[in-house]
């Protein structure tokens, strides 16, 4: 029997990694997603091989209709068909409404929300087509809350949250399931870029007085993807150690640190 085969698009970032390695160590043929003429490719596969992880990287711009199509036909000729797909490629423009450019806003709708449709909408039609089962998990930002300088980012992940509500009811008949996951505050390289005071008060503003790492994301995104988590369907998963039913995922002072004068 064939391994099975998993794509996660931003597979080379500090979540993209621990999915990737939780899911390979699993069994799973993984291809990693990055943006195309990564910085960041050889010296990313050249490490996770140091670590006894063979991977194969897929190169693409997930924000670009072609770019994805021709994304998949390469996975699927070189590799195989795929049986997960795990949409984990997403930006951040952080900044106030007011100014925010409409570049940015763009971007940030181009590539969290309109490029987790491509890839779902490229995989579902090639699954539709073999007739065999798959399986759709999407990772979204915990935003029922909001979050201060982030209404891109936001509206992006919630359309992400109920189109897969959506496609899960209607792909479900073709044994195709969608599922998100929704981090909280996540200890990445990407996180220590904020103040250590701020930080501090990432960690007292939880009700369990801790952060989360990768690893909490990549171990949910496996269970979901074994046989364990087969009935699981149209959910949307926090791990956020209790903070959304807590309060805002910005403690008290927290947006002062992006306000670039000082006023929103």
């Amino acid at each position: 029997m064939s391994k099975k085969v998993a794509y996660v698009t931003g597979g080379m970032g500090g979540i993209g990694s621990s999915i990737c390695q939780q899911l390979a160590k699993d069994g799973f043929t993984v291809v990693a997603g990055c943006g195309p003429n990564s910085a960041r490719k050889d010296k990313w596969l050249a490490e996770q091989k140091a670590l006894g992880f063979d991977f194969v990287a897929s190169e693409g711009n997930v924000s670009d209709w072609n770019s994805t199509k021709a994304a998949f036909d390469k996975v699927v000729a070189e590799v195989a068909p795929i049986d997960v797909l795990v949409n984990n490629a997403g930006i951040t423009k952080d900044g106030v409404f007011r100014k925010m450019s409409v570049e940015d806003w763009m971007a940030v709708i181009d590539t969290n929300l309109n490029g987790t449709w491509w890839m779902m909408q490229e995989a579902a039609k090639r699954w539709r087509a073999d007739g065999k089962p798959g399986h759709v998990i999407n990772i979204v930002a915990n935003v029922e809350r909001g979050m201060p300088q982030a209404a891109h980012n936001c509206a992006a992940r919630a359309g992400v949250i109920y189109l897969s509500k959506t496609l899960a009811t209607e792909w479900a008949p073709h044994k195709i399931r969608i599922n998100c996951v929704g981090p909280g505050v996540i200890e990445t390289e990407g996180f220590n870029v904020y103040p250590e005071e701020a930080l501090q008060r990432f960690h007292n503003a939880n009700p369990m007085k801790m952060r989360g790492n990768a690893w909490d994301i990549a171990e949910q995104v496996l269970y979901l993807s074994s046989p364990a988590g087969r009935f699981i369907n149209g959910d949307l998963i926090i791990i956020d150690g209790g903070q959304a039913q807590w309060g805002t995922v910005w403690p008290a002072g927290m947006p002062d640190y992006f306000k670039e004068d000082g006023a929103a």
